[in-house]
Parts: structure tokens; sequence; C-alpha cells
């Protein structure tokens, strides 16, 4: 594992996280929000982790999926509560409070897109230099 500052994922990063604060904050909608903010947050570890380290594609996914499945089940364990941080707003909406089964397939299509949009990138790189 190499560090290396990677300007092009950051970007996206940033993209992302705007994204994220802006669906937060003014959409309440019952699919857009629960649904669509959690396939695109692993999308955004993705490119955060990718934009200061350089990892196959396939190592950064299962490292993000990985650590969403990890954060879905200390939800399940009710992690916030036990820590002592039910009163913080912060600690509930960064590490969640509620188990579920679609925030799982959300994270898992996340992962998905992101293998898919680096395969199609691969192979429009490996076009344009032929």
């Amino acid at each position: 594992m190499l560090f290396k500052f990677n300007k092009r994922y950051y970007l996206w990063a940033v993209l992302l996280l705007i994204t994220e604060v802006l669906i937060a904050l003014h959409l309440h909608d019952s699919f857009i929000r629960p649904f669509g903010g959690d396939v695109l947050v692993v999308i955004l570890l993705y490119c955060m982790l990718k934009s200061v380290v350089t990892l196959k594609v396939n190592t950064a996914a299962i490292i993000v999926l990985l650590i969403a499945y990890i954060i879905e089940m200390l939800q399940y364990l009710n992690i916030v509560y036990i820590l002592g941080w039910g009163n913080s707003p912060l600690a509930r909406t960064l590490i969640g409070t509620t188990f579920t089964w679609s925030d799982i397939l959300a994270y898992t299509i996340g992962i998905i897109i992101v293998l898919l949009i680096e395969r199609i990138n691969r192979s429009f790189l490996k076009c344009s230099t032929s």
C-alpha cells in the first residue's frame, strides 16, 4: 500500500460529499435519502480511500464494503448507545443507529457501481492508448 495523492479521486470525493450533504439537508423522501444516500456513501468512501492510497480497484472496493458492513453490524449491536454517544446527533448521523438489510443492499449496489465505472474507465483508457 502506497500513500499517494490522486486529484481525480479527491475531486470526485468532494463532489460526492457535497451531494450527500445536500441530500441530508434538503431531501426528506422515502427513497433517495435513505437508499440513494447509502449507495453514494460507499462510492464516496471508495473515492476518499483511492484519493490518498494506491490500491488495486478490487482491493479498495472490498475494504470499503467490509467497513460499511461492519458499521451496519455495529448498528445492529447499538454501538452508539453502548459507547454512550446516544445523545450526540453527530455520532448518530455518522455511525447510524438502525440496522437494515436495505442498507446492506445499498452498500453492495454502490460497490457494484464503482466496479462497473472502474471497468468502463479501464476499457476506455485501453482503447484510447491503442
